[in-house]
């Protein structure tokens, strides 16, 4: 049966409120130096688990805690051992930075030796880290929870234009747009340097040809970037203004973003996110800023920035993440869920979804 195992949030009382069932019995805590020890406290040989593990703000540890947890699971002779992890931490860390590493492939291998099977989460930071791993990996959206506010909640919402924080976030922008009939702006530019442009003494090909000895082939230089001040693509004048994004962490650029938006001409100021990390000030300078209103899924807790900032509000997704664990443990064909209102695809099973 399943056999939920483990429990951080209050999502995971939500998920298995709907599916009626029990949360496992289990125990998962810190020992005076800091270990992460975890006790089952049943027998799960032969089951179907489902590790429930949002992340809090120590990521590092929630990620230990479910290493843990996996490996106990392992090793008492569970059949299948599946991790919801509605938001996929390190998701952002998919790419060679620098001399930096790529984190989240590091993750999923680290999730599979440990036990893992299968993994259920939701709108990761790029599709292609489903790659990553070397077992299914269900990728669900929460654009259709998003759009039903949006419908629902937004007055005049035929009035607004769906806003691209950056060009790397029109895909998603444009996703949002043709599904509500809405126009589409794209900014461009920033406000300052980002990290992955900050100099870190590495040239490829070198900046100067002076070298000792053997000179080489004669390489073009490397030009540096120069990206202008943030402009805006589109008339936003009179319209409300929906920014888009997958994740609300730290919001500088978000409120900076609204300034431009509100100099354009912009009379509000949406941010539609799926996770709602909202780490250091972020609640202080939303409350400060121009921003009408903060929307977020509850993927990752944020009930004490709620109480910070009243601008915040939250959508619930645990009625499709509970629908994928009773999909999954029954072994139903599911190539994809219509949500009923909306009429359009809400779980999406890619490449390797169960068939």
């Amino acid at each position: 049966g399943i056999c939920p195992a483990v429990s951080t949030l209050q999502v995971s009382e939500l998920k298995v409120r709907r599916l009626g069932v029990e949360l496992g019995k289990s125990v998962v805590y810190q020992e005076s130096n800091r270990e992460t020890r975890v006790d089952v406290m049943e027998s799960v040989r032969g089951q179907d688990i489902f590790i429930i593990q949002t992340i809090p703000r120590d990521v590092n540890t929630a990620i230990m805690e479910l290493l843990v947890m996996a490996y106990a699971l392992k090793t008492s002779c569970a059949k299948n051992i599946i991790g919801v992890i509605p938001y996929f931490p390190y998701s952002k860390q998919c790419k060679m930075r620098k001399r930096g590493s790529i984190v989240c492939k590091l993750l999923a291998s680290m999730l599979a030796k440990a036990g893992l099977t299968h993994i259920i989460t939701m709108d990761l930071h790029q599709k292609e880290v489903q790659g990553f791993f070397n077992f299914p990996v269900d990728n669900l959206r929460a654009s259709p929870f998003l759009i039903q506010y949006i419908q629902e909640e937004i007055p005049d919402y035929r009035n607004a234009i769906i806003v691209a924080k950056s060009p790397s976030a029109a895909k998603r922008a444009q996703s949002y747009a043709e599904r509500l009939r809405l126009g589409l702006a794209v900014m461009h530019g920033e406000a300052h340097q980002s990290e992955s442009d900050m100099p870190d003494g590495r040239h490829s090909p070198p900046l100067s040809r002076t070298v000792t000895g053997h000179t080489g082939l004669e390489l073009p230089l490397m030009m540096a970037k120069e990206k202008p001040p943030i402009t805006v693509v589109g008339d936003v004048g009179g319209r409300i203004a929906i920014i888009v994004d997958d994740i609300v962490d730290d919001v500088e650029d978000f409120v900076a973003a609204a300034e431009i938006l509100k100099e354009r001409g912009a009379y509000k100021i949406y941010i539609m996110a799926t996770h709602g990390l909202l780490s250091a000030e972020a609640p202080r300078l939303i409350e400060e800023s121009a921003i009408d209103e903060v929307v977020v899924t509850n993927t990752v807790p944020h009930e004490v920035q709620k109480l910070q900032c009243p601008k915040i509000k939250t959508v619930d997704v645990s009625m499709i993440l509970a629908e994928a664990i009773r999909r999954i443990h029954n072994g139903e064909f599911c190539y994809f869920l219509l949500y009923a209102d909306l009429k359009f695809t809400v779980l999406e099973w890619l490449d390797h979804s169960c068939h």
